[in-house]
């Protein structure tokens, strides 16, 4: 279906519906999945929704592989929780993106060939526990930046869906917070190891919001459909403006030598991140890319048994309802 959808997307569009449909997002109206909306409006929310979940079960991964190894048994109970709301938010994003008219199933095909991204954070490993307090109050935390924002997007089913998802996120972010903590004032170890995990995820981090907006290809239409509401560089700056402070607090140190107070426009000045190495990740070259579609191709492959049966089931039960008939 979604195939059939690219392939028609230079099909003509009247120009009247495309000026109402622009005057309805300007006056803050939601758009609805039985609306006539344009078919690149479509696409693009495809595009971002399929991404974001995506992310949801991706991300998943390396929080997984630390639930049995989590220093105290209230550690793991709270990491398990955290990776079962993981699932839940991929779960209602791709029940988001099937309004749209994508199944679930076209969607994780495309993230296994290669035609769909996921968050570029998730490629780089989670080597020691601190990561795990990192990946909570970083990488969790530009997630509400990126996220809060969109309970106000235009299109309805993935403006609700974030409500949810943000409440959880907060939580998310206030777990890894308090592992910082415990971490920092902990051994001298410890503290070090913290120290790492800030240092290896700082820019990975930066990152998350996307390349800056002068070669960000999908922003400036994104932003007009009020898709998204927010620049990458805005949120980036805002993110940098809120960490500075939480880490003075942990008494670690961002890894920039750069970074300095702004006092005329009241933010820091930071460094850049890499962006040759961003795009080098987004092509799949990341530290941990292959694991983590090798991983996802794993579950899907395991998983095939279950939609057959699942199928086997609905087809049984469609029978027996036209026999009754």
């Amino acid at each position: 279906m979604y195939a059939q959808m690219i392939k028609s997307e230079e099909t003509y569009e009247d120009p009247k519906k495309l000026m109402a449909f622009q005057a309805r997002i300007d006056d803050g109206d939601r758009i609805e999945p039985k609306d006539w909306m344009p078919k690149g409006y479509r696409k693009t929310l495809i595009r971002q929704i399929g991404q974001h979940a995506h992310s949801e079960i991706v991300g998943q991964l390396p929080e997984g592989n630390w639930i049995t190894r989590a220093p105290s048994l209230e550690r793991k109970a709270i990491l398990l929780a955290k990776v079962q709301d993981e699932a839940g938010h991929g779960l209602y994003l791709y029940c988001a993106a099937e309004t749209l008219g994508v199944s679930r199933d076209e969607l994780t095909e495309m993230l296994l060939n290669g035609q769909m991204k996921y968050s570029s954070i998730f490629s780089y490993p989670a080597l020691t526990w601190a990561d795990m307090g990192v990946i909570g109050w970083l990488i969790d935390g530009a997630a509400i930046l990126n996220q809060v924002p969109l309970q106000r997007t235009s299109y309805g089913p993935y403006a609700r869906a974030m409500v949810r998802i943000c409440k959880e996120e907060s939580f998310h972010q206030r777990q890894g917070f308090d592992i910082m903590i415990k971490m920092v004032n902990g051994t001298a170890e410890q503290k070090h190891m913290a120290q790492d995990a800030l240092n290896r995820l700082w820019y990975p981090s930066l990152m998350m919001f996307g390349p800056p907006d002068a070669e960000s290809v999908h922003s400036e239409q994104s932003m007009r459909w009020k898709i998204k509401i927010n620049s990458n560089d805005e949120l980036r700056q805002k993110f940098v403006n809120q960490t500075v402070p939480q880490a003075e607090y942990l008494g670690l140190s961002i890894p920039d030598i750069n970074l300095n107070w702004n006092e005329r426009k009241q933010s820091y000045d930071f460094s850049q991140p890499d962006w040759s190495e961003f795009f080098d990740v987004l092509e799949g070259n990341g530290p941990a890319s292959v694991d983590r579609i090798e991983a996802r191709q794993a579950a899907w492959e395991d998983g095939a048994w279950v939609r057959e049966a699942r199928i086997a089931h609905a087809e049984k039960k469609n029978m027996a309802i036209l026999a009754a008939e």
